[in-house]
């Protein structure tokens, strides 16, 4: 038997526009039609939107975890527990990030996504899995653990792709010995290389991208800009983030991992269609600030979590962001002065897009995946529905 949802009165966000006094028709959990004329369909449960806006659901590309957990805690409890966590503040579907670690915690990790999805009821979608790292340059590793940072070793990067069909993306450091190549073999398994935790100068970073790496992870974090070797100038990762214009980049708008400026200047060279917002949250987003966690609760790394961010305990690098999904959106409105139509646009299409499912996700369009938010004009998520059934609800 069908089953029909029905949401009216709503500010609906396209990345067009936004449809005044709108109503969306949910079909068996994928949308029906968009418009402004209330249809009559019958048995339909309807939702009065009330003036709220309507927007497709956020897509994070890069998180570690919230709610005090983290998806390299290895145990189906902490997916599931960071998959509801962000569905409250309009998350519908987000790619679990991994830090560098050993290569059995990475298998354990991945056996878990597995079973933790089966069993994600009430959370985002888990849409597969991001490895960040271990392919690094040391001097760029940031929080990352230094103790697993390593070049590119076909035969592990191999192994850990035949053991699991859940990799969509990989981030590494392009200049590393075996680097292209490895671009290259994920290419051929349709899993996403990505430029991260970098040393790059510009020739190396172009030769990346023809040979995959198409989008810059975390932009400005753990990657080079421009610098001086024996006197000579070169252009590293973020000048060539602005150079290749098809290049898409990911930003941690949290508001203090970029400040507004830097925000506006990214913005204004690389546009909305080449731009996704990311948490890159570690298990304390949506918690009390202090002492926290970094990674697996046995092998991370102590971090403090104090004025909206977390830190390494010398205070000499951030730590990975607590941001959550809403306030990505916030920040974008205020800090960088955009449009709400492409702070959405930087959450849902853009994103959707660089990971190959704009087919189904990432816009309000017939024929897509019901995953829908309400919320009021300051980004407070009202309800959170994923494929047509609300799974969060601020009443």
């Amino acid at each position: 038997m069908d089953t029909f949802l029905k949401i009216v009165n709503a500010k609906i966000i396209t990345p067009q526009r936004i449809i005044r006094e709108g109503t969306v028709v949910i079909k068996n959990g994928l949308i029906e039609s968009v418009g402004n004329k209330n249809i009559e369909v019958e048995s339909a449960t309807a939702i009065d939107a009330a003036g709220l806006y309507l927007s497709p659901g956020f897509i994070d590309l890069h998180i570690h975890g919230g709610g005090g957990a983290d998806f390299m805690d290895g145990t189906e409890e902490a997916f599931l527990t960071i998959a509801e966590t962000h569905a409250r503040y309009g998350t519908t579907a987000l790619y679990p990030t991994t830090l560098t670690s050993e290569k059995k915690d990475l298998l354990e990790t991945l056996e878990t996504f597995e079973s933790a999805t089966k069993k994600n009821t009430n959370g985002a979608q888990l849409m597969g899995m991001h490895l960040e790292g271990p392919y690094f340059a040391m001097n760029q590793r940031g929080a990352q653990d230094p103790r697993y940072i390593r070049n590119p070793d076909p035969a592990e990067y191999k192994e850990v792709i035949e053991a699991s069909s859940s990799i969509k993306r990989w981030s590494s450091a392009p200049e590393l010995e075996g680097a292209v190549a490895m671009g290259r073999f994920l290419r051929s398994r349709g899993i996403l290389p990505a430029i991260a935790h970098t040393d790059a100068i510009y020739e190396e970073v172009v030769d990346a991208f023809e040979n995959g790496y198409t989008l810059a992870t975390h932009f400005y974090s753990g990657m080079s800009g421009v610098m001086r070797r024996n006197g000579y100038r070169y252009a590293g990762v973020i000048e060539s983030g602005y150079l290749i214009d098809e290049m898409d980049v990911e930003v941690i708008a949290d508001g203090i991992h970029l400040p507004a400026p830097l925000l506006k200047l990214i913005c204004k060279i690389k546009g909305a269609d080449h731009i996704a917002l990311i948490t890159d949250a570690m298990r304390a987003a949506g918690m009390p600030e202090g002492d926290s966690i970094l990674g697996g609760l046995e092998t991370g790394l102590k971090v403090v979590v104090d004025q909206g961010v977390a830190w390494l305990p010398d205070r000499s690098s951030f730590a990975g962001s607590v941001a959550t999904a809403d306030r990505l959106v916030r920040n974008m409105i205020h800090l960088a002065e955009l449009t709400l139509t492409d702070a959405i646009k930087m959450i849902s299409l853009t994103p959707a897009r660089i990971m190959s499912i704009d087919d189904r996700k990432g816009s309000i369009a017939a024929g897509k995946d019901a995953d829908l938010l309400l919320f009021d004009q300051d980004i407070h998520i009202h309800k959170t529905i994923v494929k047509g059934r609300v799974i969060y609800s601020s009443e």
